[in-house]
């Protein structure tokens, strides 16, 4: 085995370079992955334009589809050659957190065993996926084996987007029969109409302007989609639910205008479930909140993670029940990463999730 890897490498807001950087030793709970496909998310282009704060030197990425290289010496239950995937939150297994189900606030090796968005490491605090080969913490709470015929595009969403949209719907506790709004139908709102659909609501309504992702959204469980170019979702949303409001309204972009929006849709006593990652600070309107009176709820997710969670999900992929795999719009390999950044953080070309082969 070589060396030294290709890597994906932040440097400095609005650069990240296609570098060089040794293969990662494994520890006694560690697993190495030889990555085959990964893809860029849209939090990757947060931390290319500085919008989140990562330290210098990071390889970024955080979806990754492999097959084991290396398996640490207490790893049990995997075996070298076997294709797996790893969620995006990748909890210890252990921790107080964990234990408790909230994987992505894991607190490792904290005393009291909770930290803020600690489950999150690869590509925020550890080296992540987008790069030849990827060292799997606590492999043994995070791998998961690939079912047989399924490909690397099939559950390349599984990681992260799809299991964040899912989140999402979870989150709102979407009853049969409920009417669902989802702000943004960029891939993780994708999921999260297919997640509300999933669940049992019976009119969904996506909220988006770009065409492609319009009739995307009809495809993933959407029965309108309001083209906020043309019309006020507010305004409209109210219209199509005679003025009842939604059961649940999700918000998958993080901006105030999204998140306000998707208050004022909310019939009181409904939940508002937040995905979007926050650059800036929330306000809330005090009418949108009927004061604090409204009997309102307001959930955020961070994406659910663990090696459970990515068999069940690979599961749904499987059953037919959901192809995410119609959300790969393009393919690039890893040695032109830089370029599918440029395509992606600017959103040419129609471009949904690329696929990096490496």
């Amino acid at each position: 085995m070589p060396e030294l890897m290709k890597a994906a490498i932040f440097i400095e807001p609005g650069r990240i370079i296609l570098g060089e950087k040794p293969i990662p030793d494994v520890g006694p709970l560690d697993a190495l992955i030889r990555i085959t496909t990964t893809t860029i998310c849209g939090t990757d282009v947060h931390i290319l334009k500085g919008e989140y704060p990562v330290e210098a030197g990071l390889t970024v990425g955080h979806e990754p589809v492999g097959v084991i290289e290396k398996l640490g010496s207490s790893v049990t239950g995997f075996e070298e050659g076997q294709r797996v995937i790893a969620g995006a939150i990748t909890p210890s297994g252990t921790s107080n957190a964990s234990l408790c189900g909230f994987h992505a606030q894991c607190g490792g090796q904290e005393g009291h065993g909770w930290k803020a968005i600690g489950g999150w490491r690869f590509g925020n605090t550890i080296d992540g996926a987008q790069a030849e080969y990827l060292l799997v913490p606590d492999a043994m709470a995070n791998l998961a084996p690939i079912p047989d015929g399924l490909t690397d595009e099939q559950v390349l969403m599984c990681p992260d987007i799809m299991s964040t949209g899912f989140g999402g719907a979870e989150a709102g506790r979407i009853r049969i029969g409920d009417t669902v709004a989802v702000f943004a139908q960029g891939p993780i709102g994708l999921c999260a109409a297919a997640g509300a659909h999933m669940m049992g609501a019976t009119t969904i309504i996506g909220v988006e302007s770009v065409p492609a992702r319009m009739e995307m959204s009809k495809k993933m469980g959407a029965t309108h989609v309001v083209d906020f170019s043309k019309v006020d979702p507010v305004d409209e949303i109210l219209k199509i639910t005679d003025g009842r409001g939604v059961d649940v309204a999700i918000e998958a972009l993080g901006t105030q205008e999204t998140f306000e929006g998707a208050l004022r849709v909310l019939r009181p006593g409904g939940t508002l479930s937040s995905l979007g990652v926050y650059s800036g600070d929330l306000t809330i309107p005090l009418d949108a909140f009927s004061a604090g009176l409204g009997d309102n709820t307001i959930r955020s997710t961070l994406c659910p993670g663990g090696k459970e969670r990515m068999r069940r999900l690979m599961e749904t992929v499987e059953s037919g029940r959901v192809d995410t795999g119609q959300l790969v719009t393009h393919h690039y390999p890893l040695d032109s990463i830089e370029d599918a950044y440029e395509l992606f953080a600017n959103q040419r070309d129609g471009v949904l999730k690329v696929a990096i082969r490496t």
